[in-house]
């Protein structure tokens, strides 16, 4: 196999660059992997197939790759699926002649498919087991040439993208027929990483033989509908940068009525194809189906996900009766995870789910069968960690705080008594500095890296949004804050963002969760009382903070269904106060 960047040959890995991606983490923008994560596994991958030049590696990953290499033999096969087309994998065979397991993996969604990985694939080698890794149908680098042609790199699979759908689980399916003729395995497990996570747990719910044994999925998904089009609001920012990080232009990644799909979901026409479509791919449709299997499964999943909100993981993780874990973190998508997958250094989001694997898969007596199923990093407290017999038992009670008017200042009230009469207003359509994240994943990958963003709410421009503040008091946040609102539409849609923080005494604050929500089908001119759920979150409020209630009209994330500029009004008729559940540890 060729240069699999295809874009030059590989540089050599050096120490600084290993220290770069540890301490900066796998994103440089929320649509680029940083060069020197992906060079990792290029280096690795060249080493591997011969086609390196040079001495590319640091002694410590020329040492993984020797002992490997003395007990397995790899190889780069193409491998067809039912409908012809032609799927890039990669395989790490142990040559011992003893039965033993194989991993599956498919690839992220990531222009470098199954070569980012490498590092995981060598470390699963070790332990014991097979591999195979694949890129899903259509994911991959693919480059335009000047008389429009393209070229795709070899680890480039070839097909139109089918975003999990039914050709993306025949795929998985036809995998493992390759994987069980190559290494004869005792067993089969899949271990997906975002997009290979969805993959996994479908071909798990709908493989026809029920061959999957156990399911790692880290930064995972569980209803792409609730991810992408929750409470009726279109997570566009989120789309935008999936479509931009298959590898290539759209209209070569994507089939027809794909293309039509996405047209429909940027522009808010047709949603009712388009939630069909996204409920054929979430793994919460087949529930039925893996409780059915028993597939013992792993979740892993971040409090503050820009891409998969983490309610719907819950939800799924909540609902499956078969053997299960579930670990939650600070952070965004793949920031706990990313380092291990790619490159030496301490990373217990991995090991942990190893640990797991090695468990259900190789029958390994080690700490997981003692874990809680559910353990949850403590925001932003790195240090802490607790552990529950289930998700709903994470909240012990809720705080039902309502919503008053202003006091002698611009902060309306949360008290413990139902206030009502008053009303807010504020204008639609403007941006404010009340905002989920500065950027899709890289602001949360500066939270696990211990970098929580700062808000100062001084600079809350209360023209746009309206802000409710607590008396202060230390408060155990565990669980799914819901907000209950009345709102007056200027016209047939109104969209509002709700944001939690935890105000400090000098006017900082930090985010502790948020969720849009879009009322559709309204009355302009009619007050309408609206509730829903914010995303989960673990965090402490300190005795001398308060909780601080924002809401707002627009944030960069998600579409706006509200007229441009115009009055938004929030009140609170008696029987209906208006009302913030904090749910409590």
């Amino acid at each position: 196999m060729s240069d699999p960047m295809a874009d030059g040959a590989p540089t050599p890995i050096t120490p600084n660059q290993l220290a770069k991606v540890q301490s900066s983490g796998l994103w440089s923008s929320a649509t680029t992997v940083s060069p020197e994560a992906a060079g990792v596994g290029e280096a690795l991958v060249a080493t591997l197939n011969g086609s390196a030049e040079q001495p590319l590696l640091t002694p410590e990953l020329q040492q993984l790759v020797g002992d490997v290499q003395q007990i397995a033999t790899f190889d780069w096969p193409y491998i067809t699926a039912h409908d012809g087309v032609r799927l890039s994998a990669h395989t790490i065979r142990i040559n011992d002649g003893k039965p033993h397991p194989v991993v599956v993996v498919p690839s992220g969604w990531t222009p470098f498919g199954w070569v980012l990985f490498e590092y995981l694939y060598l470390r699963l080698a070790l332990r014991g087991y097979h591999v195979i890794a694949y890129s899903p149908r259509g994911i991959g680098l693919t480059l335009p040439l000047s008389d429009d042609r393209y070229l795709d790199a070899p680890f480039t699979s070839k097909g139109f993208v089918d975003v999990a759908g039914p050709n993306d689980w025949r795929d998985g399916s036809t995998v493992i027929d390759y994987a069980q003729q190559y290494f004869e395995p005792s067993s089969i497990a899949f271990f997906g990483e975002s997009y290979g996570s969805g993959i996994s747990q479908l071909v798990a719910a709908n493989d026809p033989a029920a061959r999957v044994s156990a399911v790692v999925a880290l930064s995972t998904w569980g209803d792409l509908e609730a991810a992408l089009l929750g409470n009726d609001t279109r997570h566009l920012a989120a789309v935008e940068a999936l479509a931009a990080f298959t590898g290539g232009p759209e209209e070569h990644k994507f089939d027809p009525a794909t293309r039509q799909l996405l047209k429909d979901f940027r522009e808010g026409e047709n949603l009712d194809d388009v939630r069909d479509w996204m409920r054929e791919r979430s793994p919460r449709t087949y529930l039925a189906e893996t409780n059915a299997r028993s597939v013992p499964t792993f979740f892993s999943n971040t409090w503050h996900e820009t891409l998969f909100p983490v309610n719907g993981a819950l939800a799924v993780f909540e609902a499956l009766t078969g053997p299960k874990h579930l670990n939650l973190w600070i952070g965004d998508h793949a920031a706990p995870e990313g380092n291990g997958l790619i490159m030496p250094g301490e990373n217990v989001p991995v090991d942990e789910a190893l640990a797991w694997l090695d468990h259900h898969v190789l029958g390994k007596a080690n700490e997981a069968p003692g874990w809680k199923p559910v353990r949850s990093q403590l925001m932003f407290a790195p240090t802490v960690r607790e552990d529950s017999a289930s998700w709903a038992e994470v909240t012990e009670r809720t705080e039902q705080l309502y919503l008053g008017a202003a006091a002698g200042g611009q902060d309306g009230v949360l008290g413990t008594a139902p206030a009502a009469g008053w009303q807010v207003s504020f204008t639609t359509g403007q941006l404010t500095e009340a905002k989920a994240v500065d950027e899709l994943l890289t602001t949360g990958q500066q939270e696990w890296k211990g970098n929580p963003k700062s808000y100062a709410t001084g600079k809350f421009d209360r023209r746009y949004l309206a802000t409710w503040v607590s008396p202060a008091g230390a408060r155990k946040v565990r669980g799914v804050p819901r907000v209950r609102l009345t709102v007056t539409p200027a016209a047939e849609s109104a969209t509002l963002v709700a944001y939690l923080f935890d105000l400090a005494p000098d006017g900082s604050a930090r985010i502790i969760t948020h969720e849009p929500y879009t009322l559709t089908g309204a009355e302009a001119g009619k007050p309408t009382t609206v509730e829903w759920d914010l995303q989960g979150a673990a965090y402490d409020v300190a005795a001398d903070h308060r909780v601080m209630l924002v809401v707002n009209a627009k944030d960069k994330l998600y579409s706006d269904a509200n007229p441009p500029l115009a009055a938004l009004d929030l009140d609170s008729p008696a029987g209906r106060e208006s009302r913030l559940d904090l749910p409590l540890g």
